[in-house]
């Protein structure tokens, strides 16, 4: 798509499920056995929020594709007994409507969480990642749109909370 940049009423509803299937199609195609559980829990009185869709889109492909990778890893790890989940959640906050993305992937280290939105760091493997996805992402949430992008994290869970203002 195109962006002129513009912020436009968007509803998030619509604009998450359509990344979340974009994510979880783009990562099929790549790898026909790749599976996860996907669960949504829409709020579906979130008004309208003024966004520029496209960078929204963006950050919301990349926490999406970063869950999905999370389960993956899990799942070629402890390939009995684990069922991947991916969980996608919406909801009106008293400070602006939340986007939480969780997975039950491995978690993210305590010593490394705080490092995760710096440019160029990345946890993958040379050559698999830019360590630019979620630093860009904190940028566009922050100070694109006046938001937060916050992670929560344990062994077996994280969350990554996005908030944007009403």
């Amino acid at each position: 798509r195109t962006s002129d940049g513009n912020k436009e009423p968007t509803d998030l509803n619509a604009l998450t499920d359509e990344y979340l299937r974009l994510a979880y199609h783009g990562l099929r195609a790549k790898d026909k056995s790749f599976n996860a559980v996907i669960k949504t829990d829409f709020d579906d009185a979130l008004p309208e929020v003024n966004v520029v869709p496209q960078e929204i889109g963006r950050v919301l492909l990349n926490l999406l594709t970063n869950a999905f990778h999370a389960v993956d890893e899990r799942k070629q790890k402890e390939p009995e007994g684990y069922e991947p989940r991916v969980r996608v959640k919406t909801r009106k906050k008293k400070n602006g409507l939340e986007i939480a993305v969780e997975d039950n992937g491995e978690g993210i280290p305590e010593d490394i969480r705080d490092k995760i939105f710096q440019p160029f760091f990345t946890t993958k493997p040379t050559g698999e990642g830019t360590g630019l996805g979620l630093s860009m992402s904190y940028d566009i949430v922050t100070k694109g749109h006046g938001g937060t992008l916050s992670v929560e994290s344990q062994p077996e869970k994280t969350k990554f909370i996005l908030i944007l203002p009403m």
